[in-house]
């Protein structure tokens, strides 16, 4: 009976996965899309991830302290709120054509999907016996890629099939007004695909306002210093903080520069080329759900060192090879991504007990890799002309999250707080 009450809840949960893997992808394409609108180069369309995963970093910390006042409900509310009216924001910032104020509506936007991850996380992690907590986890997030993939789907659609085939040399010469006519029907489509993404989460919203949710499982309210304190000292959440921090700033980094690398290998538009970054979030997809097959049979920790290797190595063969032999390397990395972040989170979490509340904040803020390390990237590539060349930082951030792999094989956790 209890189980039947609660399957509507973990049903509405595990949909925000979806949703934040939608928002997510649909980011990723606005580089290639803001480089075309706009002629910008890679470092200046990297300001988007830099925006949307600033908003991670400095919001997931004040996200965690709310939760931790009122409930993992209260802050998966807060945060469809801000998600909500980041979406509708871009109706003005289409009207404005002002990349700046694109940049606050995403901000908004990231801002709740900070909030969101915070609460939900951590919430899955609670709702069962803490030895099984990191495959639960993995098995929620399954549901991330095919919101991804439909976020791609979405983008392909409304966005980048919107985008006129002139590029930026034609761009440089061409009338003012005939180029701000083709701009604002270009940036009138990336509205379009995000105010009706707000529809959506308005529905979501009201169905988790009016569903009685399950109650919290970590209600511990004691000093928020001594959690910080004890965090602080446990060096297996410390490693994972950085670990995660490396491994988004690689995701980020891959799957932004997708669509460009595409192109220049290929020959391909920017429509044709979002096709291989959908077929890297369905290795992505699939492979999540045999991760969490595997995760009954071989440590957690051996799976994220393996394939991290992997990735490492895959990136160097996108770095200096090229043609098919790249471009299906660089699909192939995804794959081996998929069981890193709910793993990392998985394994850093273990052992916290009534502070996985504040240490899942650490965790979120961590998704900062992506903003910083792909800009980084960004500048790599401006700077050597090379997007290839690009993809070893990438390579070099997979190696530490194969290092935390390794460190993490065969230990047992320790529980610093009394739960």
């Amino acid at each position: 009976m209890a189980e039947r009450r609660t399957t509507i809840p973990v049903i509405l949960v595990t949909s925000l996965f979806f949703l934040w893997g939608l928002a997510n992808n649909m980011t990723d394409t606005l580089l290639a899309a803001f480089k075309k609108i706009m002629s910008m180069t890679d470092a200046q369309t990297s300001f988007i991830q830099l925006s949307f995963y600033g908003a991670y970093f400095l919001l997931a910390l004040p996200a965690a302290i709310y939760i931790r006042r009122h409930s993992y409900r209260s802050g998966i509310l807060l945060g469809l709120g801000l998600f909500t009216a980041g979406a509708l924001l871009f109706y003005p910032a289409s009207k404005t054509m002002d990349y700046a104020h694109f940049l606050a509506a995403l901000f908004i936007l990231a801002g709740g999907l900070s909030i969101l991850e915070t609460a939900a996380n951590p919430y899955i992690l609670s709702l069962g016996p803490e030895h099984t907590a990191t495959r639960r986890l993995n098995i929620a997030q399954s549901f991330n890629p095919i919101g991804s993939i439909a976020g791609v789907a979405i983008s392909k659609m409304v966005i980048l099939s919107a985008l006129n085939r002139s590029g930026h040399d034609e761009r440089a010469v061409m009338d003012s007004t005939a180029l701000k006519q083709i701009q604002s029907a270009e940036l009138g489509a990336v509205m379009q695909a995000y105010v009706g993404l707000a529809i959506v989460l308005v529905a979501v919203w009201l169905l988790i306002r009016f569903v009685k949710m399950p109650v919290d499982a970590d209600t511990d309210k004691g000093n928020i210093r001594q959690a910080f304190s004890r965090l602080a000292r446990n060096r297996n959440y410390v490693t994972g903080v950085v670990a995660q921090f490396f491994y988004v700033g690689a995701q980020i980094g891959v799957w932004s520069f997708t669509i460009r690398y595409v192109m220049l290998e290929l020959n391909l538009d920017e429509a044709q080329a979002s096709d291989y970054y959908m077929a890297s979030l369905v290795a992505f997809m699939a492979f999540r759900f045999i991760a969490s097959w595997l995760m009954r049979y071989i440590q957690p920790a051996h799976l994220l060192a393996g394939s991290s290797v992997l990735a490492a190595l895959l990136a160097l063969l996108v770095s200096f090879g090229g043609g098919y032999a790249g471009v299906y390397a660089l699909v192939a990395i995804s794959g081996c991504m998929s069981l890193m972040f709910p793993t990392i989170y998985g394994l850093a979490s273990e052992g916290l007990g009534s502070d996985r509340k504040i240490g899942g904040a650490g965790l979120i803020m961590a998704i900062l890799g992506g903003a910083v390390l792909t800009y980084v990237q960004g500048l790599l590539s401006d700077t050597l002309s090379s997007i290839h060349m690009s993809y070893l930082v990438p390579s070099c951030c997979f190696a530490v999250v194969a290092l935390y792999g390794l460190s993490r094989r065969a230990k047992r956790p320790v529980i610093l707080n009394n739960e």
